[in-house]
């Protein structure tokens, strides 16, 4: 249950990622720098060691969302999906995600999309597992968002997917006070359609964030929905061109 927001920018681009959970799911842990290969890395992370996003100091970022529509199940015991963002972290291009994804061990995993951001490809990919093949998508460099719900995806996308189209156009539109706007949103309701989401079960429990530009590469994470004016934190890294 998850909602990511993607806005590219001049040298750059901007990232915004509420992640929904189960209430009584243990809370993740703010952004920390990490050595991965050769790069440098920011990601929050599982108390358990597994991430949902990160990104390292080429600007190349990675975020995964549960596929909730699709209903096959891999066999128990599974691998966990919070394995996925770690394993391909430090790949600096599209060709070398895609290498590392096929040697992911997909047959043990619950369904899941991986979107990778490539700045200096300008190229969006998006790898999808169903449990039964793996595909891989490429998206133009162009605004667009990635959602998921375990209550009623197709809706969740309808839903989520209108809001954002309705601010589109709003003059500071792909501005960090946009993108945030947008995140703690509960247009047309608070509730489990919100891009902001709340239902009695799970909420939007964290909000992470990454801004790359020519020179740096910045993540802001805030530990609560941005609804309840958490205090954002923030990690930056130089970026390696």
């Amino acid at each position: 249950m998850c909602s990511v927001t993607f806005w590219p920018r001049r040298g750059g681009y901007i990232v915004g990622m509420n992640r929904d959970e189960n209430l009584a799911r243990v809370r993740g842990l703010p952004p920390a720098r990490a050595d991965a290969g050769e790069v440098r890395v920011l990601h929050p992370r599982e108390p358990a060691g597994g991430t949902w996003i990160s990104v390292n100091d080429r600007g190349v970022a990675f975020a995964l969302v549960n596929w909730y529509a699709v209903t096959a199940k891999a066999p128990r015991p599974v691998v966990s999906r919070g394995e996925v963002v770690p394993a391909m972290r430090d790949a600096l291009t599209s060709a070398d995600s895609g290498d590392r994804f096929g040697r992911l061990d997909l047959a043990r995993m619950d369904p899941f999309r991986l979107i990778g951001l490539f700045p200096e490809e300008r190229l969006a990919v998006e790898w999808r597992w169903d449990v039964r093949h793996p595909s891989r998508t490429a998206h133009p460099w162009t605004p667009m968002q990635w959602l998921s719900s375990g209550h009623d995806e197709p809706a969740a996308q309808r839903v989520r997917g209108g809001t954002f189209e309705s601010v589109r156009d709003e003059p500071d539109a792909g501005s960090v006070l946009w993108l945030r706007r947008l995140h703690g949103s509960h247009v047309p309701e608070r509730g489990p359609f919100s891009t902001c989401m709340h239902r009695t079960d799970a909420a939007t429990v964290s909000y992470t964030e990454i801004e790359v530009d020519g020179g740096s590469v910045r993540m802001d994470h805030s530990t609560e929905a941005l609804c309840c004016g958490a205090v954002v934190s923030t990690a930056t890294l130089g970026r390696t061109l």
